[in-house]
C-alpha cells in the first residue's frame, strides 16, 4: 500500500515512490502503487515530494520503459548515479489537471477515497479510507466503526455511484465479518 507524503491532495495525485536507481545515468525505477507501471508511459511531467513534505518543480519524464510493478523513467535534470540515489524514497506525483480523462467505466482511486458506503438499503457501512490492486481487482478499504472492511471493486458489487458515495451490493457473509470484529 501507499506511504504517507504530506502534499496538497486537491491539487496532486500520489502514483508510486521512486525504489531505486538504474544504470549510471540517472534512470529511476519507480514503483507504481496502483500496479500499472505502463501509465507513466502517459505522463509528460512529474513531482516528487520526500518525507518531510517538499515538492520539486516539475520535471519533465525524458522516457520510461515498463518493468514489471516498476517503471525506469529517465526525468529532467536527474543525469548521474549520484542525483539519482538522492530522490530514492521520494513519492511519485502528477497534477490531477494532467491526468487523461477516464472512460466510462474507469475511475481514479483518488475519486473513491473518502467516499461513504451504503448498502442497497441505505445504511451506512462505512468510508473508503484507501484501495489497492491485489492483482485480480482493485479492493476498497473501508473504515467501519472501530475495524475495517475490503471490498471489491466490481460492477456486481458496486452497484451505483454518486458525487460523495458508492451503493454497495456486497455477496453474502462479507459485511458479516465487520459485525464480528466490531463486537
Amino acid at each position: 500500500m501507499a506511504e504517507d507524503f504530506d502534499y496538497p491532495t486537491d491539487q496532486y495525485v500520489l502514483l508510486g515512490k521512486i525504489a531505486k536507481v538504474h544504470g549510471l545515468k540517472g534512470e529511476v525505477k519507480i514503483y507504481s502503487y496502483s500496479g500499472q507501471a505502463k501509465n507513466f508511459c502517459g505522463y509528460k511531467e512529474l513531482v516528487l515530494v520526500d518525507s518531510a513534505g517538499c515538492l520539486t518543480l516539475p520535471l519533465d519524464v525524458l522516457k520510461v520503459r515498463v518493468q514489471g510493478k516498476m517503471a525506469i523513467t529517465q526525468l529532467s535534470s536527474v543525469t548521474s548515479r549520484n542525483q539519482a540515489e538522492e530522490i530514492v524514497g521520494h513519492g511519485v506525483l502528477v497534477k490531477k489537471n494532467r491526468l487523461p480523462d477516464t472512460a466510462e467505466d474507469e475511475y481514479y482511486w483518488y475519486q473513491y477515497e473518502g467516499k461513504l458506503i451504503h448498502d442497497l438499503a441505505g445504511q451506512t457501512i462505512g468510508r473508503v479510507e484507501s484501495l489497492f490492486n491485489n492483482g485480480a481487482q482493485d479492493i476498497l478499504v473501508v473504515k467501519s466503526g472501530a475495524g475495517e472492511i475490503l471490498i471489491p471493486v466490481t460492477k456486481s458489487i458496486i452497484v451505483q455511484e454518486t458525487a460523495d458515495a458508492l451503493i454497495v451490493d456486497p455477496p453474502a457473509g462479507l459485511l458479516d465479518l465487520v459485525h464480528e470484529a466490531d463486537d
